[in-house]
């Protein structure tokens, strides 16, 4: 005789149902690196849309018809959504590869960097032509492997989007510029001298983070060495704006982030941005800390008690943002 088979009630097969989901969320954590089961869940405050696609295709077209990059996609820049709706972009200099190998950034690196393409200056200059830029920030990866570290490519790239753009303001981001022959201050100072007296409308040099950690977050940067830039610049012309930011979550403490801004202060540095780092994969540093709102807040209020004329800091805060607007 064919035995019936058995009949189970809706909560048993309910329960048995809950039992497998358990079951299978149990083996799906155990299967886990163990690093990955530390990282922190990402706050609210930092979660944002990346923005309509039909406002990001027209900057995202133009640049890569034209082969030339931006930081805000090699970055994965999270206002990349709010600054093309704008129609604005930073556009990097001289390839997405970098020389260095700084323990939180995106940007390309661990391989020969590209060639100079020749065209590029001319290619950003009818980007922001095309775009109707009224300020541009020009970035660039570090390129030890250049002669001059690449300080005179900026200036090509301004005097060809002045070209074409008369009355477009220019702000640059430059590395520190001590790589490459000639190592030495002597070196640095006649390269940020070829920049500045092109007469950019700000210059800015970022220290990243506190003294302290420099070494696990900057690999091949140093401190002192990004201050020198900043007080170079005033040396050669105390009229341009400098700036610099730092990124938190490092591990930095709260008297270490003051004790920083001091110091750029120290060297006539103007201008400040403070943001909230945020790992772009596993094989970056993980963050130590996500900062409030209010924390940054507080920060920026205490930068302005110390002179600064013109402070960013937030969370999603970064080197370029909403940089051509006033206080």
């Amino acid at each position: 005789m064919t035995q019936s088979p058995a009949i189970h009630s809706n909560s048993e097969i309910e329960l048995a149902g809950v039992r497998r989901r358990r079951r299978l969320r149990r083996n799906i954590e155990l299967a886990k690196p163990q690093h990955q089961q530390n990282v922190e869940a990402m706050p609210t405050w930092l979660r944002r849309s990346i923005g309509k696609a039909s406002e990001l295709s027209t900057v995202q077209r133009i640049i890569k018809q034209r082969q030339i990059h931006t930081i805000c996609e090699e970055g994965r820049c999270p206002n990349r959504g709010e600054c093309y709706a704008k129609q604005t972009a930073t556009f990097l200099l001289m390839g997405p590869t970098c020389t260095r190998s700084c323990g939180f950034c995106q940007v390309d690196k661990g391989h020969a960097p590209m060639p100079l393409d020749l065209k590029e200056p001319q290619k950003v200059a009818e980007s922001v032509q095309l775009l109707g830029l009224r300020y541009v920030v020009l970035t660039s990866v570090a390129r030890d492997d250049l002669p001059d570290g690449g300080a005179n490519w900026f200036v090509t790239s301004m005097l060809a989007i002045r070209q074409l753009n008369a009355g477009t303001q220019i702000e640059v981001l430059t590395p520190d510029f001590w790589g490459g022959a000639g190592n030495g201050i002597n070196s640095q100072r006649q390269r940020i001298a070829t920049v500045t007296y092109a007469r950019p409308a700000c210059y800015n040099h970022n220290v990243e983070t506190v003294r302290r950690l420099q070494g696990p977050v900057r690999r091949g940067a140093k401190y002192e060495r990004s201050l020198q830039v900043l007080r170079i610049v005033k040396e050669l012309d105390a009229t341009i704006p400098t700036k610099s930011g730092l990124m938190l979550g490092h591990g930095e403490t709260r008297d270490e982030v003051i004790e920083t801004m001091a110091d750029l202060r120290a060297v006539g540095c103007d201008r400040l941005t403070l943001g909230q780092y945020m790992r772009p994969s596993l094989a970056h540093l993980p963050v130590q800390k996500y900062w409030t709102p209010a924390e940054f807040d507080q920060l920026g209020a205490i930068a302005r008690e110390m002179g600064f004329t013109h402070v960013r800091s937030g969370p999603l805060v970064r080197s370029s943002y909403h940089a051509g607007e006033s206080e």
